[in-house]
């Protein structure tokens, strides 16, 4: 049985990247107000939503390279919202 190998490099990546996500979320979180309510619930969900794939991708057979490849594909469209200037 071949064993299929951990993709460090794009966890590395995806680490990086995330860590800039959240201090994008941050920012917006500390504003306040109706925007900062619907980012923590957009949030929250979305934790929930990809842990749940993340799940299913490896129980079905898929590998941690595929969970990888999900997790970045999603902290890239955040990083591409969060950095949107809204309002001027």
């Amino acid at each position: 049985m071949r064993r299929a190998k951990f993709p460090w490099f794009a966890a590395a990546m995806l680490a990086l990247e995330s860590s800039h996500v959240v201090a994008m979320r941050l920012m917006k979180l500390a504003g306040g107000g109706r925007r900062a309510r619907a980012e923590a619930s957009r949030m929250a969900a979305e934790k929930v939503g990809e842990a749940m794939a993340a799940g299913v991708t490896l129980a079905t057979g898929g590998t941690t390279a595929k969970v990888v490849r999900r997790y970045r594909k999603r902290v890239r469209a955040n990083a591409r919202r969060l950095s949107r200037r809204r309002g001027g």
